[in-house]
């Protein structure tokens, strides 16, 4: 190979070991320096709630919780998660923190195709978190960042404006 460093092809098959809390549950996986975190959750943990949408952070598709704060992981590359505690979508329907969310977009039908729903769990989640009683305008302004094709979105918010008033009237997961 003339001219051409045999050590940049040897680099490409680098790996690093990156350890992580995940919907409680503490693993260790092995990551290309370049992929993101929704690759590692989805091909590495196989955690296939969190979508890779427009793999952009630009649809919410991809939304978990690092640290407690809602995150696009198709931008972060997994090593920059690395020590963190993660909670995708499984996590927080396993524990039930999102069981009355989860119920009233059923009930509403806030949901159709699905491939948003886990994205705007999350988010609705936040939100939820750290406002008691959004108002509508709060609870679009939170969602703005989350792409739906189907819903047109008034199921969703009314689906969150529930909850809110459910959960302050003492009704529902805190």
């Amino acid at each position: 190979m003339s001219g051409f460093d045999q050590t940049l092809l040897d680099d490409a098959d680098e790996t690093v070991r990156v350890q992580l809390t995940v919907n409680g549950r503490r693993v260790a996986c092995e990551v290309a320096p370049r992929e993101t975190l929704v690759d590692c959750l989805r091909n590495e943990l196989e955690l296939t709630g969190t979508h890779a949408g427009c793999e952009m952070g630009a649809c919410g598709a991809c939304l978990v919780q690092l640290d407690g704060r809602a995150v696009h992981s198709c931008l972060m590359f997994a090593v920059q998660a690395d020590g963190a505690t993660i909670n995708t979508i499984e996590g927080l329907s396993e524990t039930g923190v999102i069981a009355d969310l989860q119920a009233e977009f059923h009930r509403r039908n806030a949901l159709q195709c699905g491939f948003c729903t886990p994205g705007m769990l999350v988010n609705a989640h936040e939100l939820l978190s750290q406002v008691a009683q959004p108002s509508r305008e709060e609870i679009r302004d939170a969602l703005s960042g989350n792409y739906c094709r189907c819903t047109g979105y008034e199921a969703i918010v009314d689906a969150i404006e529930a909850v809110a008033q459910a959960r302050d009237q003492g009704g529902g997961t805190k």
